[in-house]
């Protein structure tokens, strides 16, 4: 009797001892209020602490029970090796919850192979707040634009308390390592949680099938992926000095996590903020114009090399866009040693001014950058400049600096005067003609696309559909274009973690990830997306020019797939399925 006893105290004792975990301070930055809240719907759902595995394409409300036809504990993805696929849980409650946290463990085959629980990353996801596209582009009061909570910051923190009556999704990555065995990985993600005072333990089951298919890393992929980086926009959420030791040290995982999405280019500039301070922050001086007193010039490319070195350490390394030459207000700034002061001076392209200033600029530069081994992969970069200053800036260049590469974002379909241009990107509403993109591609020249807050569809504003940042990644390749640029990868608002709306474009135009090196849902699913671009390269490199019929099959799948992509779709809902279809084709034609 006794023995029985202490049996059934053991397993109480196991019982609860499985549940519990030690305390953990889950305190965290607090959400703004929600502006659609509501209670309609959650007398309907199970009392306590419920939760499902969901999809990548929903952004879940906060205060609205997510109507999931059952409660899904099993989770089924393919993978290649190499590749990051992605889940999505969610959880909701109907009381108050405290800290709800998560426990991965291997995942193995049944012949002992085995993905590391470190490959596997549970992120809490947060809510911003963001608001419509409306009329794009053009000066907006945060009041004449409807505002919502959406899901978008992938947050770094172990453990959340969750209120009563609201969701949080949780974004659960995996990593499949290059030297995975092929074959079906089984394991587990656990739930912990105390709700009403009890402890809660619940298993959820994930189940990977690595297919025998190698993708390359990110810094051998061949899409031109362009998001341009914004130092001075971390320097001031950290408060850090400007190209201080402590900046890089915070902008070092940043922009890991870019390179680790196989970024090309390294976003420079030449004097002061080319952009006139459209942003929140504005861009930190990379090059000092100093005037002696002779009349002469020197140039200070201290912080310029140290960013740029920077940056290729980290594998960023296949060209250099310099902005600008055409600042969005033609004005430059440098220091007189004769007045001890800084000077400022409008010097407008086709004018004295301009041929002065730019000059001995441009060829001291070609010398400083012939002694760094980097003036083959260095540009001057302009973008949205009317045709007849980019006329005045082209000229200049090819009669002073022919040696240098020129790079142009284009919006006003000029670029056919200028086919020698090493590097454009057209707008979305853009197309190249065929024989022009055939003559780029056959001479080396970068052809991409962009979009921008004048763009609706596709995009990757915080309330753009998930699948629109993937789909960014797709149309680029059906279209025959090399890559994508997108004008902000951190260029944050005042409080990004809080609110992503800003007083000129639509919420989230200005940035993909958050500070802490917080990803988003919108960067997850972009790499996602060049992921799979990647995928159909290395497929269609092998399929083209073989003779059997099931690889002329498999090419026709292919063939038939990019023709769907390069249609403009009629909205988010034809993206996502034809992303999720994309997806499938990739993983089906190596099986």
């Amino acid at each position: 009797m006794k023995k029985h006893l202490w049996i059934c105290l053991l397993i109480v004792l196991y019982s609860s001892c499985s549940a519990d975990r030690p305390d953990k301070n889950c305190s965290t930055y607090e959400e703004l209020p929600d502006p659609n809240r509501t209670t309609s719907n959650w007398e309907k759902v199970a009392p306590g602490l419920n939760f499902s595995f969901g999809d990548l394409d929903t952004r879940y409300p906060k205060h609205t029970a997510p109507e999931l036809e059952k409660k899904v504990k099993f989770w089924e993805g393919v993978a290649w090796k190499g590749e990051r696929i992605a889940t999505q849980l969610v959880l909701w409650t109907t009381e108050d919850v405290r800290q709800a946290e998560f426990e991965v463990g291997d995942l193995k085959t049944g012949s002992g192979q085995s993905i590391a629980a470190t490959n596997i990353h549970p992120h809490f996801v947060r809510y911003v707040m963001t608001d419509e596209f409306a009329g794009g582009c053009g000066y907006r009061k945060p009041e004449d634009f409807a505002a919502s909570l959406s899901a978008d910051v992938l947050d770094n923190v172990e453990c959340m308390d969750i209120g009563a009556n609201s969701v949080r999704p949780v974004w659960v990555s995996i990593d499949v390592p290059q030297n995975a065995e092929a074959g079906t990985y089984k394991g587990k993600i656990v739930l912990y949680a105390r709700v009403g005072g009890k402890s809660v333990k619940e298993e959820m089951n994930l189940q990977v099938e690595v297919l025998d298919k190698h993708l390359t890393p990110p810094s051998e992929w061949t899409f031109h992926l362009d998001l341009w980086q914004h130092p001075g926009s971390v320097a001031r959420w950290y408060q850090v000095a400007a190209w201080s030791d402590e900046l890089f040290e915070q902008m070092r995982p940043l922009m890991k996590r870019l390179a680790g999405a196989g970024q090309k280019v390294i976003t420079t500039t030449l004097n002061k903020d080319p952009w006139n301070g459209q942003c929140y922050d504005r861009y930190p001086d990379m090059i000092s114009w100093t005037k002696k007193a002779d009349g002469s010039w020197t140039y200070d490319y201290t912080v310029f090399d140290k960013w740029v070195t920077f940056m290729m350490e980290l594998g960023v390394n296949k060209q250099i866009n310099c902005y600008s030459m055409v600042p969005w207000n033609n004005e430059l700034h440098y220091w007189d040693e004769v007045k001890n002061d800084t000077v400022k001076v409008q010097a407008v392209p086709g004018t004295p001014s301009f041929e002065m200033m730019w000059k001995p600029f441009i060829e001291d530069f070609k010398s400083h950058l012939k002694t760094k081994s980097w003036l083959e992969i260095t540009n001057i970069a302009m973008d949205e400049r009317d045709p007849k200053t980019m006329k005045a800036t082209i000229g200049f260049l090819r009669k002073n600096a022919p040696e240098l590469g020129i790079s142009f974002a284009d919006n006003h379909k000029s670029y056919k005067e200028y086919p020698f241009l090493k590097d454009i990107s057209v707008a979305f509403s853009a197309t190249v003609d065929p024989e022009d993109m055939k003559y780029r591609k056959d001479h080396g020249l970068i052809t991409t696309y962009y979009v921008c807050c004048s763009d609706k569809f596709p995009n990757a504003f915080t309330f753009s559909a998930p699948a629109e940042a993937a789909y960014n990644a797709w149309f680029a390749v059906a279209a025959g274009f090399d890559g994508f640029l997108r004008w902000a990868y951190n260029s944050w608002v005042e409080n990004p973690l809080l609110d992503t709306r800003f007083r000129t474009w639509p919420a989230g135009d200005t940035n993909y990830v958050y500070p802490e090196n917080r990803s988003s849902i919108r960067f997850e699913r972009l790499l996602e997306g060049l992921q799979g671009v990647e995928k159909l390269r290395l497929l269609r490199g092998e399929l083209e020019g073989a003779t059997d019929e099931v690889s002329k099959a498999k090419l026709s799948k292919i063939n038939e797939l990019l023709l769907e992509l390069n249609d403009k779709l009629s909205g988010p809902e034809a993206c996502q399925k034809l992303v999720a279809k994309a997806n499938r084709l990739m993983n089906e034609l190596v099986r």
